[in-house]
């Protein structure tokens, strides 16, 4: 055993219990202070708010995240404690759902929200509105926000409008392009039609305001599956449109969201035979992407996202696993100068949390991993959900086959995350560690399965969503673990525990076929990648 470590690490497990002893309850705070947000966890509770939006006809805004999840918290950070969106927030009713109370999975379902954070804008009637885009400039949302309440139809409708060549208005031109086709969940689309939809709203666009059309185009390009050309052939106008928009400081700084987080996929999918026109593209993206780095006027979040783009693109010819780069000086130069500027000067814990696990993430993928242990290590003690940073933690020790210390990690990470969901999901990432660095250890695998069996059976909803993602994680890896049959005891074990969970739940009740489901070859085999 490497014992400098685990005294570490035991340092660290004591630091982070004496750190959050003094924090409030989980779930205790609302998403902010100012908003009458209204917390919902059942079916009542989004009844009685979407009763009082009817009787003072308001719109509604749902709001679904998670205590440990960077981009919620940087929605807190940025958005939330704004003195407009306060303001704004008196025309709404505000509901906030929190992933991880009891039976808020259920809601999920109702609502088709999965990825933290979503925001959907509804009617008072229930009808949605519009999705906003989290990941866009809080100054972008709140004018989006505005749109939607100012009597904006529901999306849907506009959509099949736009798709049936029919007039819509310049503002429903912007609600689509703005719309977050990252939290649809199909709703709209389903993603095989998403690209090639999208081309064709940004070529009916065209007529109407260019950065709405130019938006429409970059989401189009960058919904493609990376690696494979685009579902439509993207002309040489169309990269000429991208390169003068990069060359437009104001013009790009609108697109920011997308162009930061989509470099890799947007070079790719707009690549040439010619080699000089394939580095003059990237060169323009650079460019870009430093003087988004240099924007005092973006958040430190979205600052940093920049400079992940940077290395991305730096990245570009390389395998996307590989550990260590070699990257110019200049660039490895400011991406410490970001790194150390942000853990010097972040205060809010919100910001924190939203800031330093990208930061730490930005560093591995520079290659810098002493630096991005350092830094996640040093913010395990001062995070409200530090399991977070210790599943980051996990993660570079396996990618650079330390099998123990990663495992460790896994463990201390799945021991000290809080909320039912959270654990779930936390301890579906630590079995599927534990299957593929230590397959021996069957003693382990079977009791922390049993453990997550356990914990699901005393949860609302424990099949539900996120949860129920987390469950299928866990049975197709335990499947696969016993894909020659030497862990059949195991497996017969679980699957009896399961049964008892499964047969306490209606046979009405959609969860039931998910349980039984869960430890079925065939049934594991067809759900589709890990979520």
């Amino acid at each position: 055993m490497n014992t400098s470590w685990f005294t570490s690490a035991r340092r660290l497990t004591l630091a982070v219990l004496l750190a959050t002893a003094a924090l409030p309850p989980l779930h205790a705070a609302a998403p902010s202070a100012g908003v009458a947000w209204r917390n919902a966890a059942t079916d009542a509770d989004i009844e009685r708010a979407f009763t009082l939006a009817r009787n003072e006809r308001k719109p509604v805004l749902l709001y679904w995240g998670a205590r440990w999840c960077p981009p919620c918290n940087q929605l807190k950070a940025t958005l939330f404690n704004r003195q407009d969106f306060i303001a704004q927030s008196r025309a709404f009713v505000a509901i906030h759902v929190d992933g991880d109370q009891p039976g808020a999975q259920k809601l999920g379902a109702r609502f088709k929200v999965s990825g933290y954070p979503t925001l959907v804008l509804m009617s008072p009637a229930g009808t949605e509105i519009t999705r906003l885009p989290g990941e866009v400039d809080a100054p972008q949302v709140m004018e989006l926000l505005q749109l939607g309440l100012a009597g904006g139809r529901p999306v849907k409708a506009v959509l099949a409008d736009a798709r049936a060549g029919k007039p819509i208005g310049a503002n429903e031109w912007r609600l689509l392009a703005f719309y977050s086709w990252e939290t649809d969940e199909e709703r709209l689309l389903p993603q095989a039609e998403l690209q090639p939809a999208l081309a064709k709203l940004a070529a009916a666009a065209a007529a109407g305001d260019a950065e709405t059309s130019t938006r429409l185009w970059l989401k189009a390009l960058a919904a493609g599956e990376e690696g494979k050309p685009p579902a439509f052939k993207p002309e040489a106008a169309l990269r000429e449109r991208v390169l003068q928009l990069l060359a437009d400081p104001a013009a790009a700084r609108a697109q920011m969201d997308v162009l930061s987080n989509n470099t890799r996929r947007l070079v790719l999918a707009l690549a040439s035979p010619d080699a000089a026109a394939n580095q003059a593209l990237r060169n323009a993206f650079d460019a870009a992407l430093r003087r988004f780095e240099a924007d005092a006027t973006l958040s430190r979040a979205d600052r940093m996202s920049a400079s992940i783009a940077r290395v991305e693109l730096a990245r570009i010819e390389l395998p996307r696993q590989e550990l260590h780069p070699r990257l110019p000086e200049p660039l490895l130069a400011d991406v410490r100068a970001q790194v150390a500027r942000a853990d010097r000067e972040i205060t809010d814990g919100y910001e924190r949390q939203a800031v330093i696990t990208s930061a730490g993430y930005l560093l591995g993928r520079a290659g810098l991993w002493d630096e991005s242990d350092a830094l996640l290590k040093a913010g395990v003690a001062r995070s409200h959900s530090p399991y977070y940073l210790m599943s980051q933690l996990g993660g570079n020790a396996r990618k650079l086959g330390r099998k123990d210390e990663a495992l460790r990690w896994y463990g201390q990470a799945f021991d000290t995350s809080e909320g039912p969901a959270t654990r779930l999901q936390w301890g579906a990432s630590y079995l599927d560690a534990l299957v593929d660095l230590a397959p021996q250890d069957g003693q382990r695998i079977e009791r922390i399965a049993g453990q997550l069996f356990a914990e699901a059976g005393q949860q609302q909803g424990a099949f539900h969503e996120r949860n129920a993602k987390a469950l299928q994680r866990v049975g197709r890896k335990l499947v696969a673990w016993n894909a020659d049959g030497s862990h059949a005891a195991s497996l017969r074990r679980l699957q009896g525990q399961l049964d008892a969970l499964c047969r306490k739940l209606g046979k009405g009740d959609p969860q039931r076929a998910t349980c039984e489901g869960l430890l079925k070859p065939e049934k594991a085999a067809a759900k589709g990648a890990s979520a």
